[in-house]
């Protein structure tokens, strides 16, 4: 799912060819797209109205209209974005149009249909999005912007102390941080040299300091780069580049770039954490509690589950030399890995072409 990076790519990108532009029509292929699932009170809602910024909250677009209102949109697994002359063909992805007055159509492409765009009013006294007036913020449950300047280390600090959850968990957590998902999580907790399953309250005051630094860090980078063109995102603009520069994420069997200890990967709450057991490793007493910590996270059988917390605490034994292990696990990572880039690559280039590229 893009993260951070990306979605604020995708708003830097549709900004200066959507500001100023007025949306006079909109035609929706796929209800469900929509989160009231109303197709005929949206198109007749946003008609007429021009489009006076695009922004980010957390993962999702903000795209603010006039008379006080807005479209939020999530582009969650694989919903994507272009803008392009009103004579191009919809391909059957598309599941979503807005209708602009200048002959241009914003296209929204979803091929897994998780996508959601809603529209929202803003609060006369809070200025807040909000379902009706006197509600709660559409954003009520979204934590702190991690890399906005009012963000600080007292911040991170004051919010890491009040929770007690393993620090992988804790960081994708929206209500927590604002954005960060698996991707960058994994490096930003490599680069602070935290295991993603030591516990938030055993962090020190260095440890914050490391973790406050490497999040902001990573995603800033990430934003200069694009982002990460993983999966099926790109932007208006093209795909990002920050997937070459990524230390751990999808580098299973890799050497770490820091200590050339192979990188580990475990599952934790069904997502991918990847890591290296060296540089980030635990204590011998968090080993201990990791061990059943992992177990019940991963929802393994007791075999299983063992398997997976050797790997975690860097413990154990495959049958094969350590050597052997290492190249086989090298291996395998490179096949996968090389198969999922092709199989991404392929899907991004398949959108490009099916919309006819972004006209701008």
């Amino acid at each position: 799912m893009p993260e951070l990076p990306e979605v604020e790519t995708v708003a830097r990108d549709l900004r200066p060819r959507l500001v100023g532009a007025t949306i006079v029509g909109a035609r929706t292929n796929w209800a469900r797209t929509l989160r009231s699932g109303d197709p005929v009170a949206f198109e007749a809602a946003v008609a007429g109205r021009e489009i006076l910024a695009v922004g980010r909250r957390g993962k999702q677009l903000v795209v603010e209209l006039s008379g006080d209102t807005a479209l939020t949109i999530h582009l969650k697994m694989t919903g994507q974005l272009f803008v392009v002359p009103a004579s191009t063909a919809e391909d059957p992805y598309v599941r979503l149009v807005l209708e602009l007055g200048d002959g241009r159509e914003v296209h929204f492409r979803d091929i897994r249909k998780f996508g959601r765009i809603g529209l929202y009013g803003r609060d006369p006294v809070t200025g807040e999005l909000v379902d009706e007036v006197g509600g709660a913020s559409v954003f009520a449950s979204i934590g702190p912007e991690p890399i906005a300047e009012s963000f600080t280390l007292r911040d991170f600090r004051q919010r890491v102390r009040r929770r007690n959850g393993r620090l992988k968990p804790l960081l994708v957590d929206q209500s927590f941080l604002a954005g960060v998902g698996n991707i960058y999580a994994d490096e930003a907790l490599w680069r602070a040299r935290l295991h993603p399953v030591r516990p938030a309250s055993s962090l020190r005051p260095p440890d914050e300091r490391r973790l406050f630094a490497a999040i902001r860090a990573v995603l800033g980078e990430a934003v200069e780069r694009r982002g990460s063109s993983i999966d099926d995102y790109t932007a208006p603009d093209g795909d990002g580049s920050m997937q070459e520069r990524l230390d751990v994420y999808q580098r299973t069997g890799e050497p770490c770039p820091r200590c050339g200890h192979p990188i580990k990967r475990i599952v934790i709450g069904a997502r991918s954490t990847h890591f290296c057991s060296w540089c980030q490793r635990l204590s011998a007493a968090e080993r201990t509690n990791a061990r059943l910590v992992l177990k019940t996270m991963t929802g393994g059988g007791v075999r299983r589950g063992r398997r997976w917390t050797e790997l975690a605490a860097g413990e154990g034994s495959t049958g094969l030399t350590a050597d052997e292990a290492a190249e086989a696990a090298r291996a395998a990572a490179r096949r996968r890995t090389e198969r999922t880039r092709r199989a991404a690559a392929t899907r991004r280039a398949t959108a490009r072409a099916a919309t006819g590229g972004d006209a701008g």
